[in-house]
């Protein structure tokens, strides 16, 4: 039975696709996540459309936002989360 998409972006389920983040590149769909490889700062477009500065990002976390782009970043080796 095919799931619906409204289903699979509420779910708690682990993210089941990935891609690396390009500078100011809009997704192709929103993202779950993003995982931040290397530590710094990063203003991320949120789904509804209002740029938002994280900073103080450590290397290894996981921010648990629903975002379409990274619009600036002092972090590196970030990947979007789907």
């Amino acid at each position: 039975m095919p799931v619906s998409s409204a289903s699979v972006v509420n779910s708690p389920a682990p993210a089941s696709e990935a891609a690396s983040v390009s500078l100011g590149v809009t997704f192709a769909k929103t993202a779950r996540g993003i995982y931040v490889g290397g530590g710094g700062n990063a203003t991320l477009v949120m789904e509804n459309g209002d740029p938002v500065a994280f900073t103080g990002l450590l290397a290894g976390t996981i921010l648990p936002v629903r975002c379409t782009q990274v619009s600036a970043a002092t972090a590196t080796n970030m990947v979007a989360l789907f």
